[in-house]
């Protein structure tokens, strides 16, 4: 697993997400753990290292 820091969308403190780098790319919805709102989290993985990293808000 691999821990990665990033800002809320929503609340913009700063969280931290535990990423599976067996998928070298995924899109899924994880629930922010200070505000609670969805946020859709994309990273990309090239040989177990992250190499991009978007995490947006889904309520457009």
């Amino acid at each position: 697993m691999y821990e990665h820091f990033f800002q809320c969308p929503y609340c913009w403190e700063d969280i931290s997400m535990l990423l599976d780098p067996s998928v070298s790319r995924q899109t899924y919805v994880e629930d922010c753990e200070v505000c609670c709102n969805p946020i859709e989290v994309t990273p990309v993985f090239e040989e177990n290292d992250l190499v991009g990293f978007e995490a947006r808000d889904i309520e457009q």
